[in-house]
């Protein structure tokens, strides 16, 4: 079974956010590396050869949190041969985000999402990739996001339950936990180890 794994983190958060997870992630026998980028001033096109470089060290899994789950699966699209098994996405906006687009609409709020605002409001389409691919979204509406752009339906404050859905995932899950909170979630680290071990989520 494939143990290592990499962790991305979010927008406007550094690294060190993905510790908690990488320690659960530990405990269940898993061997976990961060993968630190900057979201504001280079975004994902500065980050994607280096992340690409680290992908194609060994056969892995990938967990990422909101943007890290764009800038893993646009990676992916990239270099197709690259030996990811599986990837688990952390409330990841993967068909756009609406508060993405309301903040690049305010001239004031635009500047803060730096070179992420592209792919955060365009998304990644559809997912045909030889990984499988699971997201676990939250539903607890605990976030600014809800108030720089309308999201329909359930969210977790920042991403609706509805941008997170992507044709051709594996498997989808939603859990009571707002987008910071699915960092420190323990069920989302049990689903999230569940899905790495098994390919699918215990609903």
């Amino acid at each position: 079974m494939t143990r290592r794994i990499v962790l991305l983190h979010g927008l406007w958060l550094p690294g060190i956010s993905m510790r908690w997870h990488a320690a659960r992630l530990a405990d269940a026998g898993f061997v976990p590396e961060i993968f630190s980028y900057a979201t504001i001033a280079g975004g994902p096109t500065a980050a994607l050869p280096r992340l690409v470089d680290t992908l194609a060290r060994a056969d892995t899994h990938v967990l990422a949190h909101s943007l890290g789950g764009l800038v893993a699966l646009t990676a992916l699209q990239q270099a197709p041969d690259l030996p990811v098994r599986r990837v688990v996405c952390l409330g990841s906006p993967l068909c756009g985000s609406a508060a993405a687009t309301g903040l690049a609409g305010r001239s004031l709020t635009a500047a803060t999402l730096g070179h992420s605002a592209e792919l955060l409001q365009r998304g990644c389409g559809r997912w045909d990739g030889t990984a499988q691919v699971g997201v676990v979204a939250g539903n607890r509406p605990l976030g600014l996001g809800r108030y720089f752009g309308h999201l329909h339906g359930p969210s977790d404050g920042t991403v609706a339950v509805a941008e997170t859905y992507l044709a051709g995932l594996a498997d989808h899950i939603v859990i009571p936990a707002s987008h910071t909170g699915l960092l420190f979630s323990s069920p989302a680290a049990l689903q999230v180890a569940g899905f790495l071990r098994d390919g699918r989520f215990q609903h």
